[in-house]
């Protein structure tokens, strides 16, 4: 009988953990059309005693490229994040390269934060160009000679897959991992360009198809396991 009182437990376990991933899939779909979104992936492990547990990770493949008007807007190309400030002086992490000119002048995210250190626009820039290794350059006039005004920075970490999920659309990084480098040479930047979520809707719904099997399984096999464990206690009785 305890064996039959296990498997109920394990079933019903699992049909908890199940039930969690389906809310990150929820959360998945709510930012299909989110800028730089990494989708969440849950991974499944048995623990030493037998149980289903599971772990958090972001799933760090790049989405597609998009041309975009505003000559703000960049893309990164490959691995990497752009460190973005709150106006609190709180750092985080984003692949979200929507940009706007912000309060006093400064590049922004949509929701102001303020990007790298801080690169201020001149109120009579005539262009802006955004090069690939970061460099922001600004045109007084048509035909004048490019002014560097400040390095839009990207970050690298040894496990990007890791990073938890911070203010809206920005990351944090923690002891897994590791600290943010800088990435030298880079010439991953694109200009009037944003990078779409990765996440893939029908990949979505065939996993929610297949958690749901898989909870009525478990609750199926638990309520067996379950009424052959009253009935052995009731003979015993």
């Amino acid at each position: 009988m305890y064996n039959l009182q296990a498997i109920t437990n394990k079933c019903v376990n699992n049909s908890t953990v199940q039930f969690d991933k389906i809310g990150y899939i929820a959360t998945n779909f709510a930012n299909y059309s989110t800028v730089g979104y990494k989708k969440v992936s849950f991974e499944q492990f048995l623990t030493e005693d037998g149980r289903i547990d599971g772990a958090i990770r972001k799933n760090t493949l790049q989405g597609n490229i998009r041309t975009s008007t505003n000559p703000y807007d960049i893309a990164i190309s490959g691995n990497g994040y752009i460190p973005v400030v709150s106006p609190e002086g709180e750092i985080q992490y984003t692949r979200d390269g929507s940009l706007k000119i912000g309060a006093g002048g400064y590049l922004t995210t949509v929701d102001d934060w303020m990007i790298g250190d801080g690169i201020k626009i001149p109120p009579n820039s005539y262009k802006i160009e955004i090069r690939p290794n970061g460099d922001v350059m600004n045109y007084d006039k048509m035909g004048s000679l490019p002014e560097k005004i400040g390095t839009i920075p990207i970050v690298q970490f040894d496990n990007p897959e890791a990073l938890e999920q911070g203010h809206n659309n920005k990351l944090v990084y923690n002891s897994e991992t590791g600290e943010p480098k800088l990435a030298k040479d880079s010439n991953s930047i694109k200009q009037y360009a944003t990078e779409a979520s990765n996440v893939n809707v029908v990949d979505e719904l065939n996993n929610i198809m297949r958690i749901n099997a898989s909870m009525v399984a478990s609750l199926t096999l638990a309520k067996v396991a379950n009424d052959m464990y009253s009935k052995g206690i009731q003979i015993q009785q």
